[in-house]
Parts: C-alpha cells; structure tokens; sequence
C-alpha cells in the first residue's frame, strides 16, 4: 500500500457509543479529523450515514480500525470492524483496509493534553483524532512499503 495509493481515504475508529472520523489530503500525506458520529450502543453501525459522509468529503476508499487485544489477538469487536469494511466496499464499490488501532484513543489523549487542552467533555473529538491517528499510521505504512 503506497501512500499515493490511499489518496483521499476516510479512516472509520469504530466504538460503542461513537464513530470516530478522519480525512487524508488528496495527496495522502495529511490526515485531519472529520468529526463523529453517535451510535447507540448495541445497535447497528449507521453505514449509510458512513457512506454519505464519505461522498460529501469526496473519499476513495476505507481505513476502518481494527481493535486489537493487546497480544495482538482478534476479538469479537474486531469481527464488528471486519464486518464494516465488507459492507462498505459492498455498499460503495470503494477499498476498505484493515488498521491496527491499538493505542490510537491513547495517543489521542496525549495529544490533545500536549497542546493544553482537555478532554472532559469531548469525548466525540478525541474520537475523531483517535481515528486521525489511525489514518496518519495508515499513511505512514504506505510510505514505508513504498520506499
């Protein structure tokens, strides 16, 4: 997977109460959040708000996290997210890869606390900058395989 190659990608952090979501530059070199969705927990994901979300920001394909356990061992949450990316690429004709997101809601948290924000209370941004991290790693393992 070549950065170039993932162009204008919407990364999808898939949790329980919220769906996290980011935007790569059309050169896929940047990932930027790109907001949230709710969801009520223990119902289906909303594909069709995905989906809408995803031609209003003119996206190509998928990035949808892969929850991990952290032996690296798929779990049933993991199922959910496979389960994603098939409909998606079903419902849309567009690529949806699978990307380890261990860590990215974390990371999201260190980030936002280093610049001196907090993060009581917003807890849909820091979805959408766990799912910006997600997609910059996407990014950076592009580069990586093409170099």
């Amino acid at each position: 997977m070549s950065a170039a190659s993932l162009g204008r990608y919407l990364a999808v952090d898939l949790g329980d109460r919220r769906i996290g979501l980011a935007i790569a530059d059309p050169t896929g070199t940047i990932a930027s959040p790109a907001g949230w969705i709710a969801r009520r927990a223990g119902h289906r994901v909303p594909i069709a708000v995905l989906i809408t979300k995803a031609t209003e920001l003119e996206a190509k394909g998928f990035v949808v996290g892969l929850p991990l356990d952290g032996c690296g061992e798929e779990g049933p949450r993991a199922l959910d997210a496979r389960r994603l990316a098939e409909e998606l690429t079903k419902r849309t004709g567009l690529e949806a890869r699978l990307v380890d997101e261990r860590f990215t809601t974390s990371a999201a948290l260190r980030a936002i606390r280093k610049l001196g924000g907090s993060t009581r209370g917003r807890k849909g941004d820091v979805d959408a900058v766990a799912a910006t991290v997600l997609l910059q790693f996407a990014l950076k393992l592009g580069e990586r395989e093409q170099a």
